[in-house]
């Protein structure tokens, strides 16, 4: 008994369970998947370098985009390439330090990215309900510091779990039922008592994600409050534009990752939970460069007048 328990401790290796489709889907899933990656980095570069060279976006909305944009790239990056491996060679395989690691930047990204999104909504409030009081209250002081505490929270939560979880013996079972290193399904799969780290999952989820959720709402409930009470339809238009793309992004990627947490898993099956991980995923990073800059002309406006600076260099050579 005891050389059993040695020798699962010691078995380090797991197999991503990803989605059970057939070549054909599998062809298409992988299609579908690389296109989003390429994407997601493509266009949250775009906007990374946009933003850092143009003068005219140095204002706090812009640098909580950079900072999405930054978390973006790393979140998608630690987890499609992996999947992209298992759709198109079958290589289902993955060491345990690679998993740990995959879990690590995961759970730092999704941590840092519901505090990085409260943030924005705040910044949202302030412009709109509080217009003139807007350079005043968002200092680049305060901005600094609510990038360092999103990105400090986030870091210190995925390293608190990713030694927890490292700690833990997996004598059942190495099959992990998703095509990641998911943090609850392996607290799920180990052999170990578990009824801890499951309560301190339960209560991060209220603090890291209802609690910041319930923030944005709050937030745009006034948002919408105060754009209604506004006389001139041109000024309304203009406020819900820079405020629904936010939305949007926030409903979606609290909605699907908040569902996949806090809903007992009775109540939806490991298919279920990977698609809404699809979601979250794959889709929302996707979309976020999209929604941000097919949505604000001043985006638009600064990547048009580079374009056209660029073909006047080479017009001049």
């Amino acid at each position: 008994m005891k050389e059993y328990l040695i020798n699962c401790t010691v078995q380090r290796d797991f197999h991503l369970l990803a989605f059970s489709i057939s070549e054909d889907l599998q062809l298409l899933l992988f299609t579908g998947i690389l296109v989003m990656y390429l994407l997601t980095v493509l266009g949250n570069l775009i906007i990374t370098g946009l933003i850092y060279v143009t003068p005219q976006l140095h204002t706090p909305m812009y640098y909580f985009l950079c900072n999405l944009s930054v978390l973006d790239i790393v979140y998608v990056s630690s987890v499609l390439p992996k999947f992209l491996s298992i759709l198109v060679m079958g290589d289902a395989r993955i060491v345990f330090p690679a998993c740990i690691t995959q879990m690590f930047f995961f759970t730092f990204c999704v941590g840092a990215e519901f505090l990085l999104l409260a943030s924005m909504a705040y910044d949202r409030y302030v412009a709109i309900c509080v217009p003139l009081r807007y350079t005043i209250i968002l200092t680049k002081l305060l901005c600094i510091t609510l990038f360092s505490i999103s990105w400090m929270v986030g870091f210190f939560n995925a390293l608190t779990h990713a030694v927890l979880v490292s700690t833990l013996s997996f004598c059942n079972s190495q099959d992990i039922s998703h095509f990641y290193c998911d943090l609850k399904t392996m607290i799920a799969l180990s052999s170990c008592d578990i009824t801890d780290i499951q309560m301190l999952v339960s209560v991060e989820c209220v603090f890291l994600g209802l609690t910041p959720f319930v923030l944005i709402l709050t937030s745009y409930s006034s948002i919408i409050a105060t754009i209604i009470k506004i006389r001139s339809s041109a000024g309304r238009v203009k406020a819900f534009s820079s405020c629904s793309s936010h939305l949007t992004i926030v409903i979606l990627f609290y909605g699907t990752s908040l569902v996949s947490y806090m809903v007992p898993e009775s109540q939806h099956s490991p298919e279920q939970d990977k698609f809404l991980s699809l979601l979250y995923t794959a889709v929302v990073p996707m979309l976020n460069p999209l929604v941000y800059t097919l949505r604000n002309k001043q985006v638009l406006r600064s990547l048009d007048n580079i374009l056209k600076r660029q073909e006047n260099m080479k017009a001049r050579h």
